[in-house]
């Protein structure tokens, strides 16, 4: 039986080809969409899955309140892990990761440097923790000992050779010497590890040994024995304040206490997140990675919802209107005899047929989508061909989908009473209608939702490009790794200052983009309490800082050379001083200093304070900073005047290769790096553009294929009209207005859910934009445009139709 409704269902399919293509192509859209959509969410929450034990894994957090300032920490104090690992039970390991940033690294022997972007210290039983094994060595002695590393497989073929590499002599930065004890396979894509390539022994940093109880630096990683609960643990871990903290910080301040401290309304709270959520959950100060969001898979997965919908109710819209077309058909079979039963599952054959079609068309659609998907979303997924599990999930959502797209327009048509449609009482026989019109209201609902939010994310993007940052982020260039010039630093910078095409530099690894950072704590002159500590960012900067960024001063002056004792000077920034509760003029003067505890600690006299620059993402307020003089420079910022920049970067390369003979010229553009913090939101837009283009599409197939239907169904009224003098501009106005009264329901429904949903996703900026109302006017528009193109032309095309062929029409 089931044969024969097959083959019924094909010879239905071959004898109304348009609305098969029109039904094939929108589920095929539909469904390649969805696809893409899948594979990204799948790649998504697979995170950090791959690590044995990952179950077990969790990260430890802060969350603190001191000085004025909020923080939230994915990084602890250095002495925790082994504190947690001696005085808890139910922790089996612990191990902790220090980001080093990028390094400069050759063999021994070798004459240029390789740059590592992403290195880390380890702790030894970093490998332990995460059931990494190595290529190359052995795992219980490779990160035992000070000085040494381990590679990935790509870090050691580019240095050495996989096999060689054991063993072998790295210079790193020029200076300190390491040896290679160990290499492992590259880490997945798909893990918090993936952008690291070198992991040198924690052994050998002297400040992991520290008992820096609130220096909060150090991601720290737990291991809980098989059956304990994370919960357990929870409540005894915030008392390491009792046991360790406070008996710390009494060193500072002797009259401390944890009563007084929460009076002050601070704040110290430690707790934990799974290996697992840490992706796509944490959002915290610092990551060891850059993470997604789960609101980001929620909005992508709506999206692959949306698609699939609006593809079903293509087919449902379409097949109930030519449903008249078939009205004598089912009629006849239920005269010979067939029950409603027989009909619905023929008609869910077809509807099935067309999935499985579908399918073929939209596995094709997606491998020729997926390298430019995977460019755009930034990631490397593949379609898993080879899994037997993927062809089931697969096969099984069709077959769904099937049943799902057919089932109103199988029990439609297998209601039709055989006598009424036998008769010719045409379509009031049929009816069906109201459900066809509110399908399409819903499929451009869906539209102008997606439009609303295209446009609104990328107002948003727009207005942090045009933003006022405080700081010129144009045509800066940053030279990084300056270090390696030596001791002809400075000669290399007033090298640089006396080109042409340059109008400043300096010195400084503090940028107002990712880059180096330090939070301290710090203190007026006779205002040691506790209560009255200022927690802010300590920058180390040159005197051509703020002339080189164009940060404009507020009161008093910046660093100058004249001036010997500008050695202990500072200068803070407008939250800074709004944190001191004085105005800028009154800080001036002010003694400030960092190094409580100390027998001779140095006070910095306020100097200037500039104005407020954003020097973190604009998801978040102006922190207080200070800047003073001094530090370990890790790069020079160069301004360059409009012109060649090509003949400057020569230029500067020239300069470079003179000083740094053999050393490798990283550089990068200040405005590269500020656009790459958003890359997130960059990434989502494109997204956006991309699906709700095809949510149109589907939504204008559906439309062409209804206004062909509704065109051939007025044929005879057409014609009389035309005889009765109605022009062809009069009768396409008519045939349209009935479609653009849904798609006006469509744009008052949407409006409002696009604007709220909007205004919730704009809640994660601090500095956002307002909706404008020209936003929604223009999604309103849009979809009225497409709507008016997508139907004037079946219209017009049926009403320049001879009207004496019209009257013939049977």
């Amino acid at each position: 039986m089931f044969k024969n409704y097959v083959k019924i269902a094909w010879r239905s399919l071959k004898k109304q080809p348009f609305f098969t293509f029109l039904n094939t192509l929108g589920l095929a859209i539909g469904m390649a969409g969805g696809l893409l959509i899948s594979l990204y969410i799948y790649d998504e929450l697979s995170f950090d899955k791959m690590f044995p034990d990952a179950d077990r894994i969790y990260r430890i957090n802060a969350d603190i309140r001191f000085g004025g300032s909020d923080m939230k920490s994915a990084e602890v104090s250095a002495p925790m892990a082994q504190a947690i690992q001696n005085d808890f039970s139910q922790i089996e390991t612990t191990t902790r990761i220090r980001n080093r940033g990028s390094l400069l690294l050759r063999k021994s022997g070798a004459e240029s440097n390789t740059r590592e972007s992403n290195v880390a210290f380890v702790d030894s039983t970093f490998l332990k923790m995460f059931g990494i094994d190595l290529l190359v060595g052995d795992a219980k002695s490779a990160l035992t000992e000070p000085n040494t590393l381990v590679l990935t497989k790509t870090a050691a073929e580019k240095h050495f050779g996989l096999q060689e590499a054991l063993g072998q002599k790295m210079l790193l930065n020029n200076s300190e010497t390491y040896t290679v004890t160990g290499v492992i396979d590259d880490l997945p894509a798909n893990s918090l590890l993936r952008d690291h390539s070198v992991f040198m022994a924690m052994a050998g940093f002297e400040d992991a040994q520290q008992m820096l109880w609130t220096s909060h630096n150090y991601f720290t990683f737990i291991k809980l024995i098989p059956g304990a609960d994370i919960a357990d643990f929870q409540e005894p871990l915030q008392s390491m304040l009792d046991t360790y903290i406070f008996p710390y910080v009494q060193g500072f301040f002797p009259g401390i206490t944890k009563e007084g401290f929460i009076a002050s309304g601070n704040y110290l709270n430690y707790s934990t997140i799974p290996l697992t959520d840490i992706h796509l959950y944490s959002s915290r100060d610092s990551e060891l990675s850059a993470n997604s969001s789960i609101q980001n898979v929620y909005i992508l997965f709506f999206i692959g919802l949306f698609l699939i919908v609006l593809a079903s109710v293509n087919f449902m819209n379409l097949s109930t209107a030519h449903s008249l077309k078939r009205a004598k058909e089912v009629g006849i079979r239920k005269t010979l005899g067939s029950n409603k039963s027989e009909l619905i599952r023929q008609f869910l054959t077809e509807s099935g047929l067309i999935a499985f079609i579908s399918l073929l068309l939209s596995i094709i659609i997606t491998m020729v989508a997926l390298p430019f998907f995977n460019e755009l979303s930034g990631k490397s997924v593949s379609i898993p061909f080879a899994h037997p599990i993927f062809w089931i999930i697969l096969l099984m959502a069709t077959l769904l989908l099937g049943i799902f797209a057919g089932s109103y327009p199988a029990f439609f048509m297998s209601r039709f009473v055989a006598a009424k449609v036998l008769q010719g009482s045409g379509q009031n026989s049929i009816g069906g209608g109201r459900i066809r019109n509110s399908l399409v209201v819903f499929q451009f609902a869906i539209s102008v939702f997606l439009i609303v939010a295209t446009l609104v994310v990328f107002q948003q993007l727009q207005y942090i490009q045009g933003k006022d940052l405080g700081y010129a982020k144009d045509q800066i260039l940053i030279v990084e790794d300056v270090s390696v010039v030596g001791e002809q630093l400075q000669s290399f910078k007033k090298e640089v200052q006396k080109l042409a095409q340059v109008s400043n530099a300096t010195l400084s690894g503090y940028l107002p983009i990712p880059s180096f950072r330090n939070n301290n704590s710090f203190f007026k002159e006779r205002a040691t309490e506790q209560e009255n500590a200022l927690q802010m960012q300590e920058w180390r900067v040159d005197h051509d800082y703020l002339s080189t960024l164009d940060i404009a001063l507020v009161a008093g002056r910046d660093f100058d050379r004249k001036f010997a004792t500008d050695s202990t000077a500072m200068i803070l920034n407008e939250s800074a001083v709004d944190l001191m509760g004085v105005t800028p003029d009154e800080a001036l003067g002010m003694r400030i200093s960092g190094d409580l505890g100390e027998e001779s600690p140095i006070f910095y006299t306020v100097i200037g304070v500039v104005k407020n620059f954003h020097f973190e993402s604009l998801r978040e307020n102006i922190g207080p900073l200070n800047l003073s003089l001094g530090g370990f420079p890790g790069a020079m910022a160069v301004k360059i005047k409009a012109g060649d920049f090509t003949d400057t970067l020569r230029q500067i390369e020239s300069i470079w290769n003179q000083m740094a003979p053999g050393q490798l010229f990283n550089y990068r553009f200040m405005e590269d790096a500020f656009n790459a913090t958003y890359e997130a939101e960059q990434k989502l837009g494109h997204i956006f553009v991309v699906f709700t283009i095809l949510s149109i599409l589907i939504a204008c197939l559906g439309l062409f294929g209804l206004a062909a239907f509704n065109a051939q169904k007025r044929t005879k009224e057409i014609g009389i009209r035309k005889v009765l003098g109605a022009s062809v501009g009069q009768i396409t106005f008519r045939l349209t207005t009935d479609f653009l009264k849904m798609v006006a329901v469509a744009i008052l429904i949407s409006l409002p859910l696009g604007w709220y949903a909007m205004n919730k996703w704009l809640e994660d900026f601090t500095y956002r934009i307002d909706i404008p109302w020209w936003i929604l006017a223009l999604a309103a528009f849009l979809s009225v445009a497409i709507a008016v193109v997508t139907v004037s032309f079946q219209s017009i095309k049926a009403a320049i139709v001879n009207p004496v062929k019209s009257l013939r029409t049977e």
